[in-house]
């Protein structure tokens, strides 16, 4: 009996180093938010097929209105689409030297109410859970945006191909960063209003 209950003591411990050791690779949730940065600079290094699905996956984890999830993700891996879509785009000439790029779309014929605010409300939630994994895996990324500027949304829907209902909200360049990119300080307690304004 003695040696069954030693057994079984030792089978927790060696379980319990197996989930610490996969909790020390993973950042704290609170660390994640304040280390989250706007990457400019990459490596241009490649990102795996398998560090963008999680990304997606997480992506897809955000509350949408009535959960209509009215987002769809276009991936950019080809180097000549990166480029492409940075020639176009004057905010996005990190794509340059990113790895990937993410493109949230939202259509508001699939939002609740058929409400273009709504659709745009949900992929933006989409959006900061997308660049809050980017964070998690050691990689960086930035929001630069489509919409509302009719020039960017043209030239994206063109170089993609996304139908004229369908918007594309923003540009996301992932990538592995260099380094050069820090987080910034943002919170400001003139900002908060305790039970009244």
């Amino acid at each position: 009996m003695k040696k069954i209950y030693i057994g079984f003591v030792m089978c927790l411990l060696m379980l319990g180093l197996v989930y610490c050791k996969e909790d020390a690779n993973m950042k704290d949730t609170f660390a994640v938010i304040h280390s989250r940065k706007s990457v400019r600079s990459f490596t241009g290094a490649a990102v795996s097929k398998n560090d963008l699905d999680k990304i997606i996956k997480a992506g897809m984890a955000a509350p949408t209105a009535v959960n209509m999830q009215p987002w769809s993700f276009i991936v950019i891996t080809d180097r000549k689409k990166l480029d492409t879509l940075a020639e176009g785009l004057p905010n996005a000439k990190m794509l340059f030297k990113a790895g990937a790029a993410i493109i949230i779309c939202t259509e508001p014929d699939k939002a609740f109410n058929k409400s273009k605010d709504f659709a745009i409300i949900d992929a933006s939630l989409a959006g900061e859970n997308i660049l809050l994994s980017i964070e998690t895996l050691g990689l960086g990324g930035v929001w630069t945006a489509a919409y509302p500027y009719a020039d960017r949304m043209k030239h994206v829907r063109s170089v993609l191909n996304i139908p004229q209902e369908v918007i594309p909200l923003n540009v996301i360049p992932v990538g592995v960063p260099t380094g050069e990119d820090k987080p910034k300080v943002k919170y400001n307690k003139e900002k908060i209003h305790w039970e009244q304004w």
